[in-house]
C-alpha cells in the first residue's frame, strides 16, 4: 500500500506506474483504494461509479475497472457533507460526524472488496488518501493505517519534496504514529525532485537513520504527469497548450468529472484554460464550457456570484459558442427544480436561459455507458452519463446527439449554445478532431489518438520509475494476506 505524507504527493500516479511495471513483469495486478474523496468518478464494468484515479490505474493494469477497486467513494456536496457511494451505488448523504459513526460498516465493505481482488489477482497495489499522519482521525480511519492495520498490509510512504520540508514530512510522520502502525512501514519514496539528485544523498541518508526506514528511491519531477487524469480539482492547471483557439472551462466550486477535458490538453490547435474563481472569462475565448458539477443549483449560484453569467451572455452576444456538460447543461436552461433536495438543499432556481429547457431533479441517478451519433458532425460519441434529473423543452427537439429513437441534450436555434449529458465525449477521437477543426476554423484536421498519446506518456513514466526506484524491492515487500 502506497500511503502519503499529505494530499497531492503523487500517490495515484506512483501506483499507476508501479502497476504497469508489475504488469510488464508478467503479473496479474489490480489497484485498490479503500476510500476515495473526489467528484471525478468513472463508470465501472459492473454498472456503478468509483474514483477516476482507480480507473486510470486499472487501465495501466490492462483490466476492466470494477467497483471493488474503490468500494467507498465520497463525493463532496458541501463544506461539511458528502454523498457516499458504496460498491458503486449511491448510499446516502452524510455529514462528516455522521460518516465516522459508520466506520464498522464501511471498513467491512472495504475489506470484502479487497479480499475479492486478492483472490482474483497475483498482486494488489493499494493507495491511501491524504496523510497517514492525521492521528486525530485515526480511530475512524479506513483510508490509510485504519485499513492497512486490519490485514497487516505492508506500507510504503510517499513524500513530496517539491512542497518543501520533505525531511520533516517523513521524520515527523513517524514521530506521531502509533508503534503498531510504524511496524507496517517498509520504507519511503521521495517524489517530484528537481535538479541533481546526488545533492540530496545526505538528506536520504539522514531520513533513513532517523526513521530506520529503507529508501526505495527518489523520483524526479515528471512534467507530463499533468496530462494524466487529475483526481482533485486543485490539480487543474490554469492553461494547457499555446494554440490560437481558446477554450475556457469554468472552475466551478463543485466541478465534477473534469477529466472530460483531458483530450483537449494534447491538441496543438487549442489553448485550454480553466478559469479560476474571481477571474473574468477571457474575451478571446472561442468556446466557453460549463462543466459537470456535484450540486447544480449551488454551482449556478456560485457562477453568478463570480459574475460569469454576465461574461457568458456577452460572449453569446458576440457570436461565441457555449457548451454545457451534465450539470452545465442544466445551468444553461430556464429553470432547475429540486423540490425534494435530491441534489442538495430543496430549492429551485432560474438558469441562464440560453437553452429553452428546464430540469426536474429526481431521486434516481442516470448512470451508465452510452453511445450516440453527434448531430454536429455525424461522428460517433462513446461516453457515459452520471446525473440526477430529467431535462425537457423545445430545444430538446434539436438534440446534441441521437441514436435510433434515443436523444441526448439540446442545441439552441442559432446553434451557438449546446448542452449534453454525455461525459467523456472528447475521448472519441474522430468526433473531437472534427469538433475542434470546425471550432478553430482550420482546414487541417488533426488525427490525434488520445489513447496512443496517453499510452506513450505512461510508458515513458514507467521508464522513469524503473530508472529511479528500486521497483523489484518495492514489489518484493508484498505478502500474502
Amino acid at each position: 500500500m502506497i500511503q502519503g505524507c499529505g494530499s497531492n504527493v503523487g500517490k495515484s500516479l506512483l501506483v499507476a506506474g508501479l502497476i504497469r511495471a508489475a504488469k510488464k513483469r508478467g503479473l496479474r495486478v489490480a489497484p485498490f483504494k479503500p476510500q476515495n474523496m473526489s467528484n471525478n468518478a468513472a463508470i465501472t464494468v459492473d454498472g456503478g461509479e468509483a474514483g477516476r484515479a482507480q480507473s486510470f490505474q486499472a487501465y495501466a493494469a490492462g483490466i476492466d475497472f470494477h467497483s471493488d477497486m474503490n468500494p467507498v467513494l465520497l463525493k463532496p456536496e458541501s463544506m461539511i457533507g458528502s454523498q457516499v457511494i458504496l460498491n458503486g451505488k449511491k448510499y446516502k448523504s452524510l455529514k462528516a460526524r455522521e460518516y465516522y459513526s459508520h466506520k464498522d460498516k464501511f471498513i467491512g465493505i472495504a475489506i470484502n472488496s479487497f479480499t475479492n481482488l486478492v483472490n482474483d489477482y497475483d498482486l494488489v497495489i493499494a493507495e491511501g488518501a491524504g496523510s497517514l499522519a492525521e492521528v486525530n482521525l485515526r480511530k475512524a480511519d479506513i483510508a490509510n493505517m485504519g485499513f492497512a492495520s486490519v490485514l497487516s498490509v505492508p506500507v510504503i510512504v510517499a513524500a513530496d519534496i517539491e512542497r518543501g520540508g520533505v525531511i520533516a514530512q517523513l521524520i515527523g510522520t513517524k514521530e506521531v504514529l502509533d508503534q503498531n502502525d510504524i511496524n507496517l512501514i517498509e520504507g519511503f519514496i521521495i517524489n517530484k525532485f528537481r535538479g541533481d539528485k546526488s545533492l540530496f544523498d545526505d538528506g536520504v541518508a539522514f531520513i533513513e537513520k532517523k526513521t530506520d526506514w529503507k529508501s526505495f528511491g527518489v523520483m524526479p519531477f515528471f512534467d507530463k504527469a499533468k496530462l494524466f487524469p487529475a483526481e482533485d480539482s486543485q490539480d487543474l492547471k490554469n492553461s494547457f497548450g499555446t494554440g490560437k483557439c481558446v477554450i475556457s472551462v469554468l472552475k466551478l466550486s463543485r466541478i465534477a468529472n473534469f477529466d472530460d477535458f483531458d483530450p483537449l490538453k494534447i491538441d496543438n490547435r487549442l489553448k485550454l484554460q480553466f478559469v479560476e474563481p474571481g477571474n473574468p472569462i477571457p474575451a478571446d475565448t472561442k468556446l466557453i464550457i460549463i462543466p459537470g458539477t456535484k450540486s447544480t443549483i449551488a454551482d449556478l449560484k456560485f457562477l453568478k456570484y463570480q459574475g460569469w453569467d454576465i461574461d457568458i451572455k456577452a460572449h453569446y452576444r458576440r457570436g461565441g459558442s457555449i457548451l454545457g456538460i451534465c450539470g452545465g447543461y442544466q445551468i444553461l436552461g430556464n429553470e432547475i427544480i429540486d423540490d425534494q433536495g435530491y441534489d442538495g438543499t430543496p430549492s429551485k432556481a432560474k438558469g441562464l436561459g440560453l437553452l429553452n429547457v428546464k430540469t426536474k431533479m429526481g431521486k434516481e441517478k442516470n448512470l451508465g455507458k452510452k453511445e450516440f451519433i453527434s448531430t454536429i458532425n455525424g461522428k460517433k460519441i462513446s461516453g457515459y452519463e452520471i446525473h440526477l434529473g430529467i431535462t425537457s423543452g423545445s430545444d430538446c427537439n434539436n438534440p446534441f446527439a441521437i441514436l435510433g429513437n434515443r436523444k441526448d441534450g439540446a442545441i439552441s436555434s442559432n446553434r451557438l449554445v449546446m448542452g449534453t449529458y454525455l461525459h467523456g465525449l472528447f475521448f472519441s477521437d474522430e468526433f473531437r478532431n472534427n469538433f475542434v477543426a470546425k471550432l478553430s476554423s482550420e482546414e487541417k484536421k488533426e488525427d490525434i489518438s488520445f489513447h496512443d498519446s496517453i499510452e506513450f506518456i505512461l510508458e515513458e513514466f514507467v521508464r522513469v520509475i524503473e530508472d529511479n526506484l528500486d521497483v523489484d524491492s518495492i514489489l518484493s515487500v508484498a505478502r500474502n494476506i
